[in-house]
């Protein structure tokens, strides 16, 4: 009889972990030799593999990994140093021609590559692509994975209206296919392409960069444009208070390109990344999970739990010893100073920036040390979200004297009808 119930208990214990799921690391920002990355899809694949990673979506843009394609090898980025790491880790599997003289690598498929490295519950490959396009100056780029197949970017007469007319897309192949597939505003800052004004106007999109890790993205901003962060503090309070749009997640991505030497001014791999809690493996799971907004995004900091309640958020840390870690619990109140000002050259003219606006918005509820941190809400919360830093160096950082951070998503509190 003893040992019935210890199988019950065993067996309860386990159907309860698997109804409240687990921690999956993912990236869903990646480029290979089938748009500008510098390495071949499959060597790529078996990196994130390798270094602990559960899921990956290759986002190429403005492409999928399907049919037939050779590259010329010295025209390719990665060149003859590529190829040869390639053959020493492949072998047979890599197929090359001759052609007028010059030597031609044939990229594999997704298709194909995938047998080799997708194994149930351990590594999960999202079909993705980098949906690129532009407003004028202004680059304005989308990601979407779990797709069944390519999307065309959009174009418009703005950068709202590319935006829009991309998650539109997005969506309708979601409708057609029956598939849960995601779409996520990248880098808002790469090129200054897109404003928050603008961003938080796109219905249908849930998602967006609060930390890419490309050189050239400009999270932090500048005297003149408002941080990622900032950004997204002001898109929250608006798109929630004003103009119903509804929550908008941050994401954690690498945008990785450059696989050959890492260093701070390349494009490498492993800087950011989201840890979605799903009950599976499975691309319709993870999918679901965050579009409820169970995931964090990191650089590092892993978290044990988090629990976005009905009255508090709290979290617990996986803490490293000798780390110390600090949780700032972000948000803003009702009756929040709601003015806000375009920046202006001498001459009067406007620029097309993210505005300026009050310390009400994004400001920092409570503070909290060590590896537990609640926040009961007071009741006038529009939302709250939590940022924690650790006192570790980020493992080749991005910036100097880069810090290892986790994002929590944003708790939003029922409004009593």
């Amino acid at each position: 009889m003893r040992n019935f119930f210890i199988t019950l208990t065993l067996c309860l214990t386990a159907c309860t972990l698997a109804a409240e799921g687990q921690w999956w690391k993912g990236n869903l920002h990646t480029h290979t030799l089938w748009s500008d990355g510098d390495d071949y899809p499959e060597v790529i694949a078996k990196w994130y593999k390798d270094n602990g990673y559960h899921f990956l979506s290759l986002t190429d843009h403005n492409r999928l990994q399907v049919g037939e394609r050779w590259i010329d090898v010295m025209k390719s980025k990665g060149g003859p140093p590529a190829l040869a790491k390639y053959r020493e880790g492949w072998g047979g599997w890599v197929e090359t021609r001759e052609r007028g003289g010059r030597q031609e690598v044939r990229l594999k498929t997704l298709a194909e590559f995938r047998k080799r490295l997708e194994a149930p519950g351990k590594f999960l490959l999202l079909q993705g692509e980098e949906i690129t396009d532009r407003y004028k100056n202004a680059p304005v780029h989308l990601n979407a994975y779990n797709l069944a197949e390519l999307i065309v970017p959009r174009g418009g007469n703005s950068v709202y209206e590319v935006m829009q007319r991309n998650v539109d897309a997005v969506l309708a192949q979601r409708k057609k296919t029956g598939r849960l597939i995601l779409p996520h505003l990248n880098h808002p800052n790469f090129g200054w392409g897109v404003t928050a004004e603008e961003l938080m106007r796109v219905k249908g999109e849930k998602y967006f960069e609060v930390y890419n890790g490309h050189p050239a993205v400009r999270n932090r901003g500048d005297k003149t444009h408002a941080s990622t962060e900032r950004m997204w503090d002001i898109i929250l309070t608006r798109r929630l208070a004003e103009l119903k749009l509804g929550v908008m997640y941050g994401l954690a991505t690498d945008d990785a390109h450059n696989y050959h030497g890492m260093a701070a001014n390349r494009s490498n791999p492993g800087r950011g990344w989201v840890m979605v809690r799903a009950p599976k493996l499975e691309a319709h799971a993870l999918m679901a999970a965050m579009e409820s907004g169970d995931f964090y995004s990191s650089t590092g900091v892993m978290l044990k739990d988090v629990s976005r309640g009905p009255r508090e958020l709290s979290l617990t840390i996986t803490a490293e010893p000798g780390v110390q870690y600090t949780t700032q619990f972000i948000g803003t109140r009702k009756g929040y100073d709601a003015t806000h000002q375009p920046y202006t050259l001498p001459t009067g003219a406007k620029l097309r920036v993210t505005h300026k606006y009050s310390k009400d918005i994004g400001q920092v509820l409570a503070t909290a040390k060590g590896s537990r941190a609640v926040y009961r809400l007071k009741g006038d919360e529009i939302y709250v979200r939590a940022q924690v830093t650790s006192t570790k160096a980020k493992s080749n950082p991005l910036y100097p004297m880069e810090k290892e951070t986790a994002w929590v998503q944003p708790l939003v509190p029922k409004t009593k009808k």
